[in-house]
């Protein structure tokens, strides 16, 4: 068994001396912001979340939801009862589930995550030795980035979506962002305003890029969406808000930033409506968004009938999202200018939910544009406390810091970590273990919660857990404590050899201290180029001593499936190095004129590296390109559909646009993907390399470009089926590639 209780009581003491301390009396607005759902409901609810996870053995513990008032902040209390059973009491569903996860964690080592959970409860439960109760240092545990739903939630069904919720619950988020089926919302208001049906699907980006559609980057691409797919997701929807609300969290949901479609000019030829600038290298045909004047009547109109219309088909928790400048600059940069810009947003929203809380993103005031004077005025044109702002990449780029706590406005403290769904493996350990505290501590801090935005999820699920737990603290964790417990609960025993390679993995690649934005920066998952950046924040020796690790541990924790998948993840990080390494050997070559080098390093990143990273990714169920297809075609009610929802699918993922736009933002290291796009990639580049130098002719990037494009688009229309259910046995291929590569690992 893992450490046990006695073991654990050390790493609960900095939450034991946690108080509440979210600053309500500053912000006395935000009081009203609590669960609807009444006592019965939220601990029948949590009931239901204990059985779903814990089968017959959720008889072993009582849960119970008691409100607390809302100053006194998130909270519950663990005790042993005499009959042997567990009781947690909560102050709202989530804190009763977080309250469960945290006594299944500390005291019966377990772990639930993205890529498995491990249950294993001792016969009889250990016991509290006291009566614990542990107070969330902030109010509001946030979850989601605005971009997450089409990264990762897009293909999702009610049975997927559940999971989540339940894992939100566990992991005490309480305020999560709640943006499915707005589409069918907008095409009542649309129609109602004149817009023929035509019109409407000009508009309506696919389902796969609907995050960039809401938020005004982009509009028309890769749709337009089907009426089947409007009634699906408003279902969905209501399933989503009736689990969440039951448990006790506090949904967001979207409100209207401005953005408007083309059609308007015909509609409303007087109105000032801007055509703002590009975006994502698209061009205006599926860019250059229109945006309507912020202080016309006409804005306050379709705020109205938007929220109006979303507030009776869904209900409301009073708080809502709305970025109309994301990664795009206003108009213009005079301070009474943008203070009149939120002040018609905020009263957009007033108008119809007079207690509303508009929640903003603050990734915008990263932008050269928004100097003090112009942030002041945008966030003190809402009143203060009625607006939050999500301090979105705070792990790495806070703006608090510069902004003097936002000039007023309460703020979420944020881990942002993952752009664009990437797998590699990633993590600022250091810095999130630290930044919420220490923004606590910022002077006349406004901060009042902390927050996971991550641009697509299912990966890295430690950086995840130990973020999910610091949330739940008031002073930073003991790290080399908490990954060596982490190892031991997420694969139910105690192993050496997986604790040392978990300490080696913390130390190295977890644990960047200086900004990459761009994390995966493999050559593997990026378009060949003489010129690509193979440098490191981390030893890659350390790497390939965890692979090494990992690999002895192997025999005695093969049945794990949360080992199995970290034993693939390892193993694919090890290869990425591999493959940067071979990519330097083979331009060193080109440079060298050396055709026998070229064909020697070509040999082996085509015929070897890549074909064997392929097979080992097949084996495993998360790192399947036919899961995601799959998953997308499942939605559709017919074969056009279909074809329309997996052409979203494979062109997210690769081309991100109709020609390369955001080429490989989204990139994947998938079964099939490797096989059938990044190696076809990598073939290609090396014959032109080898013709290069037969002819004796340079080699031209931009020659390149042009016909490693149709290698591209040949993938997006291919009509491969690939398996949606994993291939081999992870374990043997893991040693087989383990025992041809490592010996070149240094």
């Amino acid at each position: 068994m893992v450490m046990g209780p006695a073991g654990q009581w050390a790493a609960l003491a900095a939450v034991l001396a946690a108080a509440s301390a979210w600053p309500s009396r500053r912000f006395p607005a935000l009081a009203p912001l609590r669960p609807a759902a009444s006592e019965q409901v939220q601990t029948e609810a949590v009931q239901m979340l204990c059985r779903r996870l814990l089968g017959s053995r959720a008889a072993d513990f009582a849960l119970t939801v008691k409100r607390r008032r809302p100053e006194e902040g998130e909270a519950f209390e663990l005790v042993s009862l005499a009959d042997g059973r567990l009781s947690v009491v909560g102050g709202s569903g989530v804190a009763a589930a977080a309250g469960l996860y945290w006594y299944l964690r500390a005291y019966c080592g377990c772990h639930v995550s993205w890529s498995g959970r491990q249950l294993r409860l001792p016969a009889t439960l250990p016991r509290v030795p006291t009566v614990l109760l542990v107070k969330a240092p902030d109010r509001f545990h946030y979850y989601q980035n605005v971009c997450t739903s089409s990264y990762s939630f897009v293909w999702w069904n009610w049975e997927r979506w559940e999971k989540e919720i339940d894992w939100m619950a566990l992991s005490g988020i309480n305020l999560p962002l709640a943006f499915t089926g707005q589409e069918a919302i907008w095409q009542r208001v649309y129609l109602a305003l004149g817009l023929t049906q035509a019109e409407i699907d000009d508009h309506m980006a696919g389902p796969a890029y609907l995050a960039w559609a809401r938020m005004g980057n982009m509009h028309s691409w890769a749709g337009p969406l089907p009426n089947s797919w409007n009634k699906n997701q408003l279902s969905l929807q209501h399933q989503i808000l009736q689990r969440m609300r039951s448990l006790g969290m506090l949904p967001v949901l979207p409100a209207f930033a401005g953005f408007v479609p083309a059609a308007f000019t015909r509609l409303f030829p007087k109105e000032n409506i801007t055509r703002i600038g590009s975006w994502g290298n698209l061009n205006c045909s599926y860019s250059c968004s229109y945006q309507l004047d912020f202080q016309s009547p006409l804005f306050q109109q379709i705020g109205k009938m938007f929220q109006s219309e979303l507030i009776k088909e869904f209900g409301t928790n009073h708080i809502y999202s709305a970025d109309s400048f994301n990664e795009m600059n206003p108009i213009s940069s005079d301070p009474k200018y943008l203070t009149a810009v939120s002040n018609a947003t905020f009263r957009s929203m007033t108008q119809v939910d007079h207690l509303a809380i508009w929640l903003m993103q603050g990734w915008l005031f990263r932008s050269p544009f928004w100097q003090p004077a112009q942030v002041k005025a945008l966030l003190h044109g809402v009143p203060l406390g009625r607006m939050i702002i999500l301090d979105l990449f705070a792990e790495s780029r806070p703006v608090y810091i510069f902004t003097n706590s936002f000039y007023g406005q309460p703020f979420i403290w944020c881990m942002l970590h993952n752009f664009g769904g990437n797998l590699g493996m990633y993590g600022m350990v250091e810095a999130i273990n630290r930044g919420p505290s220490e923004a606590r501590a910022f002077p006349n801090s406004t901060m009042v919660g902390t927050g996971l935005t991550p641009e697509g999820i299912e990966q890295n699920d430690v950086v995840y857990e130990l973020m999910n737990e610091i949330g739940w603290c008031k002073e930073p964790l003991n790290l080399t404590k908490w990954v060596m417990s982490y190892a031991q609960r997420r694969y139910g025993k105690k192993n050496e050899a997986a604790v040392a390679a978990w300490l080696l993995l913390f130390q190295s690649v977890y644990n960047n201290t200086s900004y990459h934005p761009d994390h995966n920066r493999s050559p593997l998952v990026h378009k060949p180029s003489l010129k690509l950046d193979t440098s490191l924040w981390y030893n890659k020796s350390d790497v390939y001593e965890a692979w090494y690790l990992l690999q002895m541990a192997a025999s005695d924790l093969n049945a794990s499936e949360t080992f199995r998948y970290d034993l693939v993840d390892v193993t694919r990080q090890s290869i990425q190095l591999l493959i940067s390494e071979f990519y330097k050997d083979l331009k060193n070559a080109y440079l060298n004129d050396s055709i026998v080098g070229l064909q020697t390093s070509g040999n082996a990143l085509i015929h070897n590296l890549m074909p064997d990273l392929d097979e080992l990714l097949s084996s495993d169920k998360h790192f399947l390109l036919g899961h995601w297809l799959e998953t997308a075609r499942s939605l559709s009610t017919t074969a056009k559909e279909a074809n329309l929802y997996e052409f979203n699918a494979r062109n997210q993922v690769t081309l991100w646009g109709p020609h390369g736009n955001l080429l490989d933002y989204g990139n994947k290291e998938w079964g099939g993907l490797i096989h059938d796009y990044y190696m076809p990639r990598w073939e290609l580049f090396v014959s032109t390399l080898i013709e290069c130098l037969v002819m004796k002719i340079p080699f031209h990037q931009a020659h390149f470009d042009k016909i490693v494009f149709q290698v591209e688009q040949k993938f997006i229309i291919n009509d491969v089926k690939y398996p949606d259910k994993p291939v081999g046995n992870t374990i043997e291929i893991a040693k087989k590639i383990f025992l041809k590569y490592y010996p070149h690992a240094k």
